[in-house]
């Protein structure tokens, strides 16, 4: 499609995706960089067979890593993620509204796409990754279409209830648990076993994941949360003009951040072996941490609004520029891609370079970083073609079908 094009679609028909010369910078350079906090997020899992992914025995540079990963990526990725997401419901209905398609056909539409996200969520969350969230942003897509676009300033403010909520919730646990923060404790941190990481054959795993998938699909659908404070932003236009919006932006930031760290300081030294609080409180510990992560992707958000507002002065991108934003604009692609490769590199049916290694932390880091660079070297090489990642086309045949664009 010409970007250039901007005919009104046929009466009844929705418009076409946004053409790439239309797109806002910010959330596609957040989105490109997110997949990196997923890969870390997901290869530490996978190499540690725990939900979050941790080495309970960490030597060396490995407490550093594990630190950082607590404070920075575990309860992070999958908010920002969820934010982006609601932040992009948005986008598309007011793509929509600008050519004048009707607010009926653009629902239409709308849900036949998530129809599409949630038939190729659960296809991923059976045959390659039991921790998909496709199928759950499908299912919360849905529902805000239904109940949250299109009405009153008080339903997209339900998101800012909920932050200060949750501002609450976060100091109430801190005020319990910071007190009993001591040295050297032997606190073990709360992490769950991953199972379909640790069996033998791929036959084997698909029989854990047709059961796992839809119980981790129900409590994923809690990221509704997280996706309407996405909602909020976009109908505030945050990121699309961040010049406005200089000062939420930094806001968001410093608070966001400020919020991220305090909340996950506790489990995070626990993780790297340094301090700890009571074995009694470790549970809090992890409430904390996992609460404070919402908090860290608002933050992670406002970074990026402010980095595309920078970028947006410059006549012409950087090289990595350009390719942050071509991963971000096929994040769905390459999110895909990310569970292949853990299937090949790094399963007991696979590869097995976590056998191979004498570091699940190392070996994460190494395979998280080299397959996000390969996503954003492929993603780029797409770019240049001018052509969409494939599942993105697939989403558009799902949102367009039968209609003509």
């Amino acid at each position: 499609m010409s970007q250039a094009q901007q005919a009104r679609p046929a009466s009844g028909a929705a418009a076409g995706a946004v053409p790439v010369g239309e797109r806002i910078l910010a959330p596609d350079l957040a989105r490109g960089f997110a997949l990196l906090l997923v890969a870390l997020a997901h290869s530490t899992g996978i190499l540690n067979h725990t939900v979050p992914g941790v080495d309970l025995e960490p030597h060396g540079l490995e407490r550093v890593f594990y630190l950082v990963m607590f404070v920075f990526v575990h309860a992070c990725a999958l908010p920002l993620f969820a934010m982006l997401f609601g932040y992009g419901l948005v986008q598309f209905q007011r793509h929509q509204d600008d050519r004048g398609v009707p607010a009926v056909t653009t629902r239409a539409a709308l849900l036949r796409r998530h129809l599409g996200l949630f038939v190729i969520g659960a296809l991923h969350g059976i045959f390659l990754f039991v921790g998909d969230v496709l199928g759950a942003f499908a299912v919360v897509g849905a529902v805000l279409t239904v109940l949250v676009l299109r009405r009153g300033k008080w339903v997209y403010r339900v998101a800012l209830g909920y932050l200060a909520f949750g501002l609450v919730y976060l100091a109430v646990l801190a005020v319990r648990v910071y007190p009993s923060m001591a040295a050297g404790t032997t606190t073990d941190v709360p992490a769950g076993p991953d199972t379909t990481a640790q069996v033998s054959t791929y036959a084997a795993s698909i029989a854990d994941r047709l059961t796992d998938w839809p119980l981790s699909t129900l409590v994923l659908l809690s990221t509704i949360l997280f996706a309407w404070v996405g909602v909020w932003a976009a109908r505030k236009r945050v990121l699309e003009e961040p010049q406005r919006h200089g000062r939420l932006l930094w806001s968001g930031v410093i608070a966001g951040f400020g919020v991220a760290i305090a909340g996950a300081l506790p489990m995070a030294l626990t993780a790297a072996a340094i301090a700890g609080p009571s074995q009694s409180l470790a549970g809090d510990a992890k409430h904390l941490y996992e609460g404070a992560g919402l908090f860290g992707a608002v933050g992670y958000a406002c970074v990026f609004g402010l980095i595309g507002r920078r970028l947006a002065r410059r006549p012409r991108l950087s090289t990595p520029a350009r390719a942050l934003v071509a991963l971000g604009q096929r994040s769905l692609t390459f999110y895909l891609f990310q569970s292949v490769c853990w299937l090949v590199l790094l399963t007991h049916y696979g590869l097995r370079l976590g056998e191979r290694t004498g570091s699940p932390a190392y070996t994460a880091l190494v395979c998280a970083v080299g397959v996000w660079l390969v996503s954003l070297v492929a993603a780029s090489l797409l770019h240049r073609h001018g052509w969409r990642g494939p599942v993105e086309r697939l989403i558009r045949w799902f949102t367009h079908r039968g209609h003509q664009r």
